[in-house]
């Protein structure tokens, strides 16, 4: 949308999407592209700092589509992002929905007098209060050697008896790992990580998770162990049957892409995206899943079936969540594990009947997050220095 010259306030910066792209998601192109232009209209300096105060006073989940147009929205925006690279398309599906709420209230909002509430989140038991916990390092270890790592980590496992590891903004190093042994790998809350095993299978561990595996597989079998959560690309190989295990029960592959979730406290599932698995748990019957399939254990040791949709599951690998109708105390426990967040709350707090709908992209930003996260849920968040207050609006 361009500016109209016609306009001589600030109002028409709060109908400009490119703008209101700019506060919500920035980038260095759009910080560019304003800069670029405060300097060809230095007298439009005050407009924009007025339209920033009134963009931040506009709450922008108060707004809500009838769920007809909602979903006539979600299909433009899919079908229009259909062409762009995996990644692209997510930051332009959250900038879309946000954006298109915020111009909604933006339109709203200068036809009505600006008022201000005066109102603050006083102490009150309608609110989840999370906070910022310490960091942790990844760990690999294998024999008596461990290594550490600040940020997330993609291992290559070789057959030389060595391990290429390449961490976020570094070089690749090389590692040498002890042969005739399990190694771990230790994935922190706040952490993820990629490995290729010895055979050529794919991990993606996710936050708060850990797996032990061989430095390479036995002539019989392939076997691995998880506690948390993975996807799994497992490399076909039809003499050697690839089992993963879990506290639970354990998963037999026969070539196959599938998710793990096995946290101690939440349900622990499985959800196969391609090819064939089968789940035993101790002395029940072998059940077989198959694709778009999710089986949830239960304690008594036998699983619950049903048919998915699977991204939902998968799509955290890619580096974004979705929700459709998720409680937002559910949404927060995966988001807390990928931020390395504590939300502490009672079964009483009336969040608990809220629902969240929409896709958040796992940005560095945890501002963007948090900001997606009151968009797609009617909610709304103060953040103070570690401190984050999620309550209603």
């Amino acid at each position: 949308m361009q500016l109209k010259t016609n306009d001589n306030n600030f109002v028409r910066f709060l109908k400009d999407e490119k703008f209101i792209e700019w506060k919500l998601l920035p980038t260095d192109e759009l910080n560019v592209y304003w800069e670029e232009y405060l300097q060809q209209h230095p007298h439009e300096k005050e407009d924009i700092l007025q339209a920033e105060k009134h963009l931040q006073r506009i709450n922008v989940t108060s707004f809500k589509l009838p769920p007809e147009k909602r979903r006539e929205a979600i299909l433009r925006l899919e079908q229009s992002l259909a062409a762009y690279n995996r990644k692209r398309m997510i930051r332009r599906f959250v900038y879309a929905a946000a954006c298109a709420a915020v111009l909604v209230l933006s339109i709203l909002y200068i036809q009505k007098e600006i008022k201000q509430s005066g109102q603050e989140l006083i102490a009150s038991t309608d609110y989840i209060v999370g906070s910022e916990l310490e960091s942790e390092d990844i760990l690999f270890i294998t024999g008596n050697s461990t290594a550490s790592f600040q940020s997330n980590v993609d291992i290559q496992i070789d057959g030389n008896k060595t391990a290429q590891i390449k961490s976020e903004g570094k070089e690749a190093e090389e590692i040498s790992i002890e042969q005739h042994t399990m190694n771990k790998l230790i994935v922190p809350y706040g952490k993820r990580s990629r490995i290729t095993l010895a055979d050529g299978t794919q991990v993606w561990l996710n936050s708060g998770s850990t797996m032990e595996f061989p430095s390479a597989f036995t002539e019989n079998a392939r076997e691995i162990h998880l506690s948390g959560e993975m996807y799994i690309e497992v490399a076909p190989d039809k003499n050697r049957s690839f089992y993963v295990y879990t506290s639970g029960y354990n998963v037999k592959v026969y070539g196959t892409k599938f998710n793990v979730s096995s946290y101690s406290g939440s349900p622990s599932s499985v959800v196969l995206v391609e090819g064939s698995v089968s789940l035993r748990s101790a002395d029940k019957q072998e059940l077989f899943l198959s694709p778009n399939e999710q089986a949830v254990y239960s304690d008594n040791g036998t699983f619950h079936t049903q048919k998915v949709d699977v991204t939902p599951f998968i799509s955290w690998k890619d580096g974004y969540l979705t929700f459709e109708d998720t409680p937002v105390t559910q949404a927060l426990k995966q988001i807390e594990r990928y931020y390395n967040l504590s939300f502490n709350y009672g079964d009483d707090v009336s969040l608990q009947g809220l629902t969240c709908t929409g896709k958040i992209i796992l940005s560095d930003n945890l501002d963007n997050v948090m900001t997606a996260l009151t968009l797609i849920s009617a909610t709304k968040y103060k953040k103070e220095d570690k401190l984050i207050y999620i309550y209603k609006e």
